[in-house]
C-alpha cells in the first residue's frame, strides 16, 4: 500500500492528512475554509486519491495559514507515499475545462521543487475565498512534495470555474504522475538514479 499519514502542529494550524496513492477517491475533508474543501473535493475525485484531511486553523484571523499549511502537509503526504519514486511514472499532465475555463497543469515528481503559477483571475474572490491563497496551496505542496509544477490557465471569464479547472487538472496530472509503470520494472525513473 502506498500510503502516509502526517501530522503538522503549529501554533497557527493543526493538521492531519492521510493519503492513499491507489485510492477509489473515497475522501473526507474538513479545513474549516469551505471553498478548500471544494477544491480538495476535485483532486481526490479526479486522481482517485483516498485522502482524509482535517485542520484546525485560526481562520479568525485569516484562511491564509490554513490553506498554506495544508498545501505544506499534503505535499508531505505525497512525498511519503511515494517513496523513493521506483516504477513511476514521475510526469503526468493535463488539460481540464469547465465551460468557458480551460487550463493545463504539468508535474515532475523531479526532487526540485518549483512552481510555475500563471493565472489571471477574472476577480479576486470567490465567495468569501481569496484567489491568491490557492497560489499559496500549490506553492506549499510544491516545496515539500518536492515536485515541479507548472499551472497555467489558458482562458476563462468565472473565477470559480477557473480555480476549479486547475485543480481537477493537477488531480489528474498527479494521478498520471504516481502511477506504477508496468514497463519501468521498478526502477527509478531517472538517469541519476534517484529523485
Amino acid at each position: 500500500m502506498r500510503t502516509a499519514t502526517i501530522e503538522r502542529n503549529t501554533q497557527e494550524t493543526r493538521i492531519r492528512v492521510s493519503l492513499n496513492l491507489d485510492g477509489t477517491g473515497t475522501r473526507t475533508l474538513n479545513t474549516g475554509v469551505p471553498f478548500l474543501d471544494h477544491m480538495l473535493d476535485q483532486i481526490a475525485r479526479h486522481g482517485l486519491f483516498d485522502l482524509d484531511i482535517h485542520c484546525d486553523g485560526d481562520t479568525h484571523i485569516d484562511d491564509h495559514h490554513s490553506v498554506e499549511d495544508v498545501g505544506i502537509t499534503l505535499g508531505q503526504a505525497f512525498a511519503a507515499a511515494a517513496g523513493d519514486k521506483a516504477g513511476l511514472r514521475r510526469y503526468g499532465h493535463a488539460y481540464v475545462p469547465l465551460d468557458e475555463s480551460l487550463s493545463r497543469v504539468v508535474v515532475d515528481l523531479s526532487g526540485r521543487p518549483g512552481l510555475f503559477y500563471h493565472v489571471d483571475y477574472a476577480r479576486a474572490r470567490i465567495g468569501a475565498f481569496d484567489v491568491d491563497l490557492a497560489r499559496e496551496f500549490f506553492q506549499g505542496f510544491v516545496n515539500h512534495a518536492l515536485a515541479t509544477v507548472h499551472i497555467d490557465n489558458l482562458r476563462g471569464e468565472n473565477a470559480h470555474h477557473q480555480c476549479e479547472t486547475i485543480f481537477k487538472a493537477f488531480g489528474r496530472a498527479l494521478r498520471m504522475a504516481t502511477e506504477v509503470d508496468p514497463r519501468a520494472g521498478g526502477a527509478i525513473p531517472s538517469t541519476k538514479g534517484s529523485l
